[in-house]
């Protein structure tokens, strides 16, 4: 039997062992140091089969199996390895050290545990992201592995990958925050080396302007009456509309941070994203709810639940079921907070009274936050409030 040969698609597809118990070893022609090892099973692997001058030892390296690993890719391993024999690089230890090396799954759950869980809120949706999006392509892969290369071809790939839910594809939002994930978890854990994140260029993003138009609301709060909507999605909705809160805040409102002599709501800065305390007036729609609730409440909860975190969970499926029932279309949860603001705006209100009822934050404008009494967003979340509730009088021909 010929052992030395052009490595060829159609001569290795073909190759068949002599039946004999001992494994076969052909090589290249084209490319010294390739070599192609045949067990009787039938099992093809590459390997670089060399003569190391360095040690007067031969280097024997496996390099992939046949076809997984092309001819084309195991010829251009050789070559590196080569390379890096003739530089004084024993690649063998080299392969060991990378097998003791730390999978990116590894260094992921080691900065979930010391930095996302104890400082992030939102470390839940970190794990969201990197089981759907990240672990499928990295999760496995050594730290070494990962190069700038390699993360721009999966940065753009994301973008390819189908919706779990509805139609069309995955956005290039939620790939860059998914670049941006990876980017903090080896600027945290590996200091020291190379961000194969840097130099690879996030997606431009136009931003979100989303919020009810008149005629919307008014098919909004239809919808929110109808027997079938839940009493809990209401009031979750209701509350996060005439609030402006994010909505992990009204997920996780608490019956202790409310003050119901001066009807105001405080987030801590624990629970705020801006790390700073927040002080949302409570206007009588929210107050009626409130006081509902608190009747037949025994939980620490305003919106308690089942669930692992002990409050109700952010209720997706029956939100896309309401918007189908209002024939709303491209309009998010959070948009319910985007509302607020521009009726506000709507209303006469100064771009700072706004900033200060959804706790935005900017360098410019926390000291006039800090000054500010409430009396004033209070005054201006009425009117933005009075201008919402005047949709449920108008017919979808009317305009504000």
């Amino acid at each position: 039997m010929e052992t030395k040969f052009n490595f060829t698609d159609n001569r290795l597809r073909t190759l068949r062992h002599d039946g004999t118990n001992k494994r076969i070893i052909f090589y290249d022609k084209a490319q010294s140091g390739l070599a192609l090892q045949l067990t009787p099973t039938g099992t093809k692997t590459f390997q670089i089969r060399t003569w190391d001058n360095r040690t007067k030892k031969p280097v024997i390296k496996t390099l992939g199996k046949y076809p997984t690993l092309s001819i084309q890719q195991a010829r251009e391993d050789v070559i590196k390895l080569l390379a890096q024999l003739n530089a004084g690089i024993d690649i063998i230890k080299e392969a060991n050290n990378v097998k003791l090396e730390d999978s990116f799954e590894k260094l992921f759950l080691q900065w979930l545990e010391n930095h996302s869980k104890p400082h992030k809120r939102s470390w839940e949706e970190d794990l969201k992201l990197y089981r759907i999006f990240i672990e499928p392509v990295l999760g496995k892969q050594k730290i070494s592995w990962i190069n700038s290369d390699r993360i721009r071809q999966w940065h753009f790939n994301i973008t390819q990958l189908k919706k779990q839910r509805g139609l069309g594809t995955v956005s290039e939002a939620t790939a860059n925050r998914c670049l941006a994930l990876v980017s903090v978890i080896f600027n945290q854990m590996r200091p020291e080396s190379t961000n194969p994140c840097k130099g690879v260029k996030k997606f431009r993003e136009q931003s979100r302007d989303r919020f009810l138009l008149p005629d919307e609301l008014r098919r909004f709060f239809e919808a929110l009456e109808h027997p079938d909507t839940h009493t809990d999605l209401r009031d979750y909705l209701l509350i996060s509309i005439f609030t402006g809160a994010r909505r992990s805040n009204v997920l996780a409102m608490k019956w202790s941070d409310i003050d119901n002599e001066r009807e105001v709501w405080t987030i801590s800065p624990e629970e705020s994203k801006n790390s700073q305390r927040l002080m949302i007036p409570l206007l009588p729609q929210v107050v009626e709810i409130l006081t509902r609730r608190r009747k037949t409440s025994n939980s620490t909860f305003v919106f308690p639940s089942n669930s692992a975190s002990g409050h109700y969970q952010e209720p997706k499926k029956a939100w896309h079921t309401l918007l189908k029932r209002a024939d709303i279309k491209n309009v998010r949860i959070h948009d319910l907070r985007r509302t607020m603001g521009s009726y506000q705006t709507m209303a006469g209100a100064s771009t700072t009274i706004v900033g200060k009822t959804l706790g935005h934050k900017s360098q410019q404008s926390t000291a006039v936050y800090a000054r500010m009494t409430l009396d004033p967003v209070r005054d201006s979340m009425h009117a933005a409030v009075e201008l919402m509730m005047k949709t449920k009088q108008h017919n979808s021909g009317s305009k504000l």
